[in-house]
């Protein structure tokens, strides 16, 4: 062909073998964002005194290592999920037509973003939630109580019921914490459970599932037998262990379940890599001299990534309620308010304050509910096999 432009042919295919030429302009702004995150994270724990927070201006936040995660983690989804989206408007509007053809669906996702929004602000200008127990037990706005059940009625007494205020709209705890603000920071514990763990999980299954696929052989097998032994692991029993040893961390949950629960997704994204490595354009990459990595990178993975973005939409529901369940067993971090701590605090007042369960819980169903609504829509709209 003439002209400067380069055909398939004319690609010089052994520059590809280098592990450098696999990275895209978005792959070396992610390696940049990574080495100024890894800087930053040296400069804080390292530089700064321990008393003094690491951001001031325009709040004070003193970033833990399960924040510094967290940035990660949002700073990947920007780069890997929405810039992508962004770039291909097309596909996108094609992929948004199909979603919104499911309304729960898109209620689903205002509903998330509603939360995660608030999750992510909303700690950085609400205090955190402190013992006030003159202010126990306080009923809802505009609901009330019999005047017996709360020490100090701050709404006042009306024909002998205790009635809510707005200065703690959804009540407060039997220890006098607003239970607003604890649902507003168990949003935030919930979103750093189910993106952190998910993309640890996404990240390591998708790898090792698209080397077995491409490798074959030895590699192959190799691969696929330790995820049948990772498969069977105890986790939970490793988390019982360590929790005995050093006490319940949100951190060290994220850590545990999510370097050791990428096993079913290995198996998936090594089920479809099998399927794609036999399409054509594999055989006339690897025939034009493209290396091993070059392949996975730029054509296994982006071809496998609509059935991985599927199941992780229904892997963050599962980490949400299974923390909320090791908290509610009182296994979960203390200092952390997460919404199954909550729900276990106030188990025992139901039939006198029932709003301290019932609005943590009301949050933590709908939260799931949503993520499965938006799973089976991404399903729908990703995999075209679904059409028939």
């Amino acid at each position: 062909m003439a002209g400067d432009r380069d055909t398939f042919e004319s690609v010089d295919w052994t520059e590809t073998r280098s592990r450098l030429s696999t990275l895209s302009r978005r792959d070396w702004g992610a390696l940049l964002t990574g080495l100024a995150l890894v800087a930053a994270f040296v400069y804080d724990y390292v530089v700064l005194p321990a008393s003094r927070p690491t951001i001031t201006v325009p709040v004070e936040w003193n970033v833990t290592q399960l924040d510094w995660l967290f940035v990660s983690t949002l700073l990947a989804l920007l780069l890997y999920v929405v810039v992508p989206l962004y770039g291909n408007r097309r596909l996108t509007a094609y992929y948004w037509r199909e979603f919104r053809k499911n309304r729960m669906a898109v209620a689903s996702l205002v509903y998330l973003v509603v939360v995660f929004c608030i999750g992510v602000v909303g700690p950085l200008v609400l205090e955190q939630p402190a013992l006030a127990l003159d202010r126990a037990y306080q009923p809802p706005v505009y609901l009330s109580v019999d005047s017996t059940v709360p020490v100090n009625c701050l709404g006042g007494v009306v024909d002998g019921r205790c009635q809510g205020t707005m200065a703690h709209p959804l009540g407060t705890t039997g220890d006098g914490k607003d239970i607003l603000v604890l649902v507003v920071y168990g949003m935030q514990v919930s979103m750093k459970v189910g993106l952190i763990s998910t993309l640890l999980v996404v990240t390591i299954g998708t790898t090792v599932g698209t080397v077995a696929a491409y490798g074959g052989g030895l590699v192959d097998e190799l691969l696929m037998r330790y995820v049948d032994i990772q498969l069977v692991f105890p986790a939970f029993f490793l988390y019982l262990l360590l929790t005995y040893l050093f006490g319940g961390s949100l951190f060290m949950f994220i850590l545990i379940f999510g370097l050791t629960g990428w096993g079913s997704i290995a198996r998936l994204v090594r089920s479809e890599a099998l399927q794609r490595a036999e399409e054509e354009y594999i055989t006339a990459a690897r025939s034009a001299g493209a290396g091993t990595l070059y392949v996975i990178r730029r054509h296994l993975v982006p071809n496998v990534s609509n059935s991985v973005i599927t199941a992780a939409t229904l892997l963050i529901p599962g980490f949400i309620l299974f923390e909320a369940s090791l908290s509610f067993l009182s296994l979960g971090d203390p200092t952390v308010p997460s919404w199954g701590q909550v729900i276990a605090t106030g188990r025992s007042d139901l039939s006198t304050a029932w709003w301290i369960s019932t609005f943590p819980g009301v949050f933590l169903f709908t939260t799931i509910l949503a993520f499965n609504f938006m799973g089976d829509a991404l399903r729908d709209a990703l995999d075209p096999r679904q059409e028939t």
